[in-house]
């Protein structure tokens, strides 16, 4: 019996990553496909899953429900680190007047935990709870630049999923653009994750190796002088948060 419960257990969350993944609603046919589990106990998760409110469904396709959201919510109001971390991004926006970001790694993706958009910004994209690959993101490559080259390598596919035309798909050139990471101490990418924006990113280092990091977007086109600028300011406001979330024995 407990094998049983076991795979039906990773089934559920399997359903359940499958269906926060996709920007869209899923019939059953198309969670068959991507889930590759037998349409029968398929059928009778998703009744459950339904009933339970873990999921909603309009009769033809289903989505994520609410208890996902208070699920989620929860994560996020037991962290300790996340106050100080929005204290941080607003100081971090009134000096430089761009978005900025707080980041957690979760394997190969980086999870967005916290995000103050620039005033400036028009359309904006709720980042909170979005999980993208660490390596078309500043805030993922100066946190897998906290790892090994073999830990990189068993941690990511290859070859690499690419975003736009600029995001580096290659595990070579990767490797590399790591290796600057580890030595000036920052990262920095342009139009890698998202065309017309750049970021930079520096890990929040109370832990290790650390697990959080903050950055901040950018249009891409700004002049070198002013990247630089807004790159010490990132620097600084995170090396005072990582001090004050050792001084609070926060881990």
């Amino acid at each position: 019996m407990e094998p049983l419960m076991v795979k039906s257990a990773e089934r559920t969350v399997r359903i359940l990553e499958a269906l926060a993944a996709s920007p869209d609603k899923l019939t059953l046919s198309e969670l068959q496909q991507r889930t590759e589990f037998p349409r029968s106990s398929l059928h009778a998760l998703m009744r459950t899953l339904v009933e339970l409110n873990w999921v909603e469904t309009d009769g033809s396709a289903f989505g994520i429900g609410p208890h996902a959201l208070l699920t989620g919510t929860a994560y996020l109001d037991k962290d300790p680190a996340l106050p100080l971390a929005q204290e941080t991004l607003e100081d971090l926006r009134a000096e430089t007047g761009h978005t900025a970001h707080f980041a957690r790694r979760d394997e190969a993706h980086v999870l967005y935990l916290a995000t103050r958009e620039s005033r400036e910004a028009h359309h904006v994209i709720p980042r909170v709870g979005r999980r993208l690959p660490a390596h078309v993101t500043a805030l993922g490559q100066v946190l897998l630049a906290q790892l090994t080259d073999d830990e990189v390598k068993a941690l990511l596919p290859d070859p690499l999923p690419g975003l736009t035309e600029h995001s580096l798909t290659d595990l070579a050139k990767l490797s590399g653009a790591l290796d600057q990471v580890r030595t000036r101490g920052w990262a920095y990418e342009r139009e890698q994750g998202t065309v017309g924006v750049a970021c930079v990113a520096v890990a929040v280092d109370y832990r290790i190796p650390a697990t959080d990091a903050i950055s901040c977007s950018m249009p891409a086109g700004l002049p070198p002088a002013e990247v630089e600028k807004i790159t010490d300011a990132v620097i600084r406001h995170t090396r005072k948060l990582a001090a004050t979330l050792r001084r609070e024995g926060i881990r």
